[in-house]
């Protein structure tokens, strides 16, 4: 083999021009290819995470409502609620129906049973806790664009929304 060859022998040395990339360049290719592998993997998995999690505090939350004083939104539900079913619903109910529909929606959502029914039932739910800032002016607002708790408790279920329309996306996508 001639020196101006650009075939060499496995044994040879590689010329100048073929070395290996500078270390640093080189540990930053390998940690972008370890992200890229995890954020891959990571894609795969995160509507089954967000599912687990949204399921995990909807149960959690519901299940504070089957008894009486423990949640701390309690009395901010049940105003609203009657308020959207213009007192149809006596208070106690009102909060036993929160109690079941928001636990179902949580099982459904951890253990992926009926998930379709869920999402529905989800999204439903989010539109009447999201309305409550306007039919609960006077508890969810200080002033314009300045909530009360309860208001920024309500507002804070957009990310909620954002999750659920991402779980949503993934179990429609065939």
């Amino acid at each position: 083999m001639t020196s101006t060859s650009h075939h060499r022998h496995p044994a040879e040395s590689p010329a100048p021009d073929d070395r290996a990339p500078a270390p640093a360049l080189g540990l930053r290719q390998t940690l972008e290819s370890r992200a890229a592998g995890h954020a891959h993997r990571y894609t795969r998995i995160s509507p089954i995470v967000l599912r687990l999690c949204i399921g995990l505090i909807f149960c959690w939350f519901g299940a504070l409502k089957f008894f009486p004083g423990a949640s701390a939104a309690e009395d901010f539900a049940i105003s609203a609620m009657t308020e959207l079913t213009r007192g149809l619903i006596p208070a106690p109910v009102c909060l036993l129906l929160l109690a079941v529909l928001e636990t179902s929606i949580g099982l459904a959502l951890l253990t992926g049973f009926l998930l379709r029914w869920a999402l529905a039932a989800f999204f439903l739910h989010m539109a009447g806790v999201l309305l409550s800032l306007l039919v609960l002016p006077d508890a969810s607002w200080h002033t314009a664009a300045v909530p009360t708790f309860e208001g920024q408790y309500v507002i804070k279920n957009i990310a909620l929304v954002a999750a659920g329309l991402h779980i949503a996306a993934d179990e429609l996508t065939p």
